[in-house]
């Protein structure tokens, strides 16, 4: 490149070549050397004149001084050529464009700091009116519709909708509409990371929507999702909130709700409970069954539509199998309750009639009978078993006080969940929080 440029022909000046009144080589040289200086971005430039022809040597930053200097050369008066020489140069780690890109943002700043407050007054009342808005129209659908995770979506989408509006007019008046476009759509990478982003967002949204509509499940129901059982807190745009019965808090996305198979225990009011119970192969089947039946029939937690049936269910090593179902009310009472109160009636109540019922693993059978051994005379005979010790009052009580009563243990969890720490707080996880402080005799 060096060889070409000196190869090449001069610049020459559109201006007709005088032959009198022919300026002086160093008047000319001297007014470049003054317009140079002047200027205090060229010191590395030299200026030399012959017969009219100008002759710039020496080295620039960049390419426009390079070129602004050979255009103030060839305007000059008396010059008939132009030899640029100039060498470009950039600099190495050279902070001044960026200095000069940050004093242009912060001039910026101060010319549109009036608008951008305006349109955050704006922002702000747009959000103020969404609230306003929103409250009266989720009281008025929750007064039309029983469905109160209904209600809070649609409380949300207002609240989004007005403030994606509120956001929008922030640019707009601000005049940073061209600016968030580039933010967001100007890189592949970013606008890639955004996209995916958002479509878990958009994805766990629409189908809390559905599910607010079409309304699968109640607050207050007990449900399974991916094997979790709870009773529903809450559904947020993000997932809806359970409790199990162990005390924890489970969320699970919405789009995961939605797309896997639910089981609503509170959607039918009426759950069945069943249990097995083995009874001996010497035992009346029909007999026991019977004595099961009048313990069902007359416990309170079973109901009589539909009514209780006992069945054998299969023949074991030792013991014939019988299956027990019922049906109690799943609303108002519990599952695990009433079973352990049916089991320990129904047990009662077969071992008051003489119904065997043994132990798989410690049944002894033998085939060709057991030798009988007398005593011999003088032997001094077996003393007496002491009899089993009465059965205590409450033996035939439905409720225990292992068992306590028979209700549900949902209003328990609601308790519980209302005294919990919500686990949508807003709290930051950086700040570590502060120790108790220490008692008096520490």
């Amino acid at each position: 490149m060096a060889g070409q440029e000196a190869d090449a022909e001069p610049e020459v000046s559109d201006r007709t070549v005088a032959v009198e009144d022919v300026v002086a080589d160093a008047a000319i040289e001297s007014r470049l050397r003054a317009i140079l200086e002047a200027t205090e971005r060229y010191p590395n430039v030299d200026v030399s004149v012959r017969e009219g022809v100008v002759i710039l040597d020496g080295s620039v930053h960049r390419a426009q001084r390079r070129e602004w200097i050979e255009e103030t050369a060839l305007r000059t008066d008396g010059v008939v050529a132009v030899i640029n020489e100039i060498a470009v140069q950039p600099k190495l780690w050279s902070l001044e464009p960026s200095l000069r890109e940050l004093r242009a943002i912060a001039g910026e700043l101060i010319q549109t700091l009036p608008i951008t407050l305006a349109g955050a007054l704006l922002l702000i009342v747009v959000w103020l009116l969404a609230r306003m808005i929103a409250t009266p129209l989720s009281r008025v659908l929750s007064s039309r519709s029983e469905s109160e995770i209904l209600r809070l979506v649609v409380e949300k989408v207002i609240l989004v909708g007005f403030g994606l509006t509120g956001f929008y007019l922030f640019l707009r008046i601000s005049g940073l509409t061209q600016v968030a476009a580039a933010v967001i759509g100007g890189t592949g990478v970013a606008g890639l990371i955004v996209g995916f982003a958002f479509r878990d967002i958009a994805e766990n949204f629409l189908a809390g929507l559905l599910l607010a509509v079409q309304r699968p499940f109640r607050i207050d129901d007990t449900i399974e999702v991916e094997g979790h059982v709870g009773v529903v807190q809450k559904m947020t745009m993000r997932g809806t909130l359970l409790m199990d019965f162990d005390g924890n808090h489970i969320q699970i996305a919405n789009s995961t709700v939605y797309k896997s198979t639910l089981k609503n225990y509170s959607a039918n009011p009426k759950l069945r409970v069943s249990f097995a119970v083995g009874i001996g192969y010497d035992a009346s089947i029909v007999e026991a069954q019977g004595i099961i039946m009048d313990v069902l029939e007359a416990h309170s937690a079973v109901t009589s539509d539909p009514p209780p049936v006992v069945l054998v269910e299969a023949l074991g090593a030792a013991t014939v199998n019988l299956r027990v179902y019922v049906w109690i009310d799943g609303e108002r009472l519990s599952v695990l309750k009433s079973r352990s109160s049916l089991m320990r009636l129904s047990i009662r109540a077969l071992q008051r009639a003489g119904i065997s019922m043994p132990d798989e693993s410690r049944e002894i059978v033998f085939p060709e009978g057991v030798p009988v051994r007398t005593l011999s005379e003088g032997a001094e005979p077996r003393p007496p078993q002491p009899e089993a010790p009465p059965s205590a009052p409450d033996a035939d009580s439905e409720t225990s006080e292992g068992e306590g009563d028979l209700l549900s243990e949902v209003a328990d969890l609601q308790r519980q969940a209302r005294s919990a720490r919500d686990p949508d707080e807003a709290t930051d996880l950086m700040v570590e929080d502060e120790p108790e402080a220490s008692s008096a005799g520490d």
